[in-house]
């Protein structure tokens, strides 16, 4: 976008302070209040500042992410679980929520990120806001609900699988369009938008509506069997979606119909979705690895098996959401689709090995150092 130079000092101010006003900012800057209005009106014509209180669109090459944040407790069993009875075991505690933990993800390995979401007005929230904002995420976005900030428990076994998991997500269940009013305004300065399936169905279908009249590609992670059937009726054809992110039994929920974990079923499956809109699916089969399906115009898709890389499991919860912030973020660098698959593979992977549902010492470096031209090997199935 054509700024002045004055105009650009402005806007690295209200960055920094977005509670500064005209004389404090002419203050700043050696100018005078009515000059500096003058900028201040030019910017909100221009679409950077979008309204009072100096609120600036977020940065160029931005992700805006939508979906959900809770408060995330993981109880491990020290030996195999046996149920119907106490086990002993050890609990922490986390932030978490599909949504918030790809935009923190993103925002350790440098994409700028916004998250729009749902908080309670209680500590939880408060403690959801201030660790995800500490990650580098932009939070002034999200939503204050009458709910309580959402919660996850879940219970893994002395292999750090998971055995069950119980989300109690109202306050993003009742998010409405609404609520979500500053999206379309956040997309006009973002090159993507991921969406989890937390958000009602007809809440999905205006968000991707929203991204398709801003020109930003649309990424969906379905987040569970319970959450993809849900959201099934928003993939309707009428809008194009840039990739979903399904395991093989969400590809089952969002298709209505079984699905065999081979490559030749689930790339049956990926087609359905292809008629339905959807340009890539990129389904999640565990230490199977994943197999990604692009739609090819006159053509059949295009179907490549990519394999995951060794790793001693430590935790896999939030490994899923790793995988779709590694894809996300190298498409936003400009990756085509295969290498980015590949990149989101060798996050999950660094991230089972961790116990923590996001990495701390997660960076771009990280990942860079850990993928190599074939590691993870690929195949390319034949049509």
């Amino acid at each position: 976008m054509n700024l002045t130079v004055r105009e650009r000092e402005i806007v690295a101010l209200l960055r920094s302070d977005p509670l500064l006003d005209a004389a404090a900012l002419a203050e700043r800057l050696g100018s005078t209040r009515a000059a500096i209005s003058v900028h201040l009106s030019n910017l909100t014509r221009k679409g950077v500042v979008l309204g009072r209180g100096y609120l600036l669109r977020p940065e160029v090459d931005s992700v805006v992410v939508v979906g959900g944040a809770v408060l995330d407790t993981k109880l491990r069993t020290r030996c195999a679980p046996v149920l119907g009875t106490s086990n002993p075991g050890i609990a922490s505690a986390t932030v978490g929520g599909v949504g918030r933990n790809i935009a923190e993800n993103l925002a350790r390995l440098g994409s700028p990120t916004v998250l729009v979401a749902a908080v309670g007005d209680d500590l939880a929230g408060e403690t959801v806001v201030s660790r995800t904002a500490a990650a580098g995420v932009e939070t002034r976005h999200l939503v204050v609900s009458p709910h309580p900030t959402g919660t996850y428990a879940a219970v893994l076994d002395d292999g750090g699988d998971l055995l069950v998991a119980v989300a109690d997500m109202r306050a993003t269940d009742e998010l409405t369009v609404a609520d979500l009013g500053v999206v379309p305004t956040l997309l006009g300065g973002a090159e993507l938008l991921v969406i989890d399936c937390n958000l009602a169905a007809d809440v999905i279908r205006w968000l991707l509506a929203a991204a398709e009249t801003a020109g930003v590609s649309a990424v969906l992670d379905p987040v569970s069997v319970a959450k993809a059937t849900e959201a099934s009726p928003a993939l309707d054809g009428g809008v194009r979606v840039h990739t979903v992110t399904p395991n093989v039994d969400e590809l089952a929920a969002l298709v209505g119909q079984p699905v065999e974990d081979t490559a030749d079923a689930v790339a049956g499956a990926a087609r359905l979705l292809h008629a339905r809109g959807v340009e890539r699916v990129w389904v999640r089969r565990g230490t199977r690895g994943s197999l990604l399906s692009v739609a090819v115009e006159g053509a059949d898709p295009r179907v490549v098996l990519i394999a995951a890389p060794d790793v001693d499991v430590a935790d896999v919860t939030g490994a899923g959401d790793a995988m779709t912030a590694g894809y996300v973020h190298a498409v936003l660098g400009g990756a085509d689709v295969l290498e980015a698959a590949r990149t989101g593979q060798v996050l999950a992977a660094l991230t089972c090995a961790s116990s923590d549902t996001v990495r701390p010492d997660l960076t771009a470096a990280l990942v860079a150092a850990h993928l190599t031209p074939t590691t993870p090997l690929t195949e390319e199935l034949s049509p």
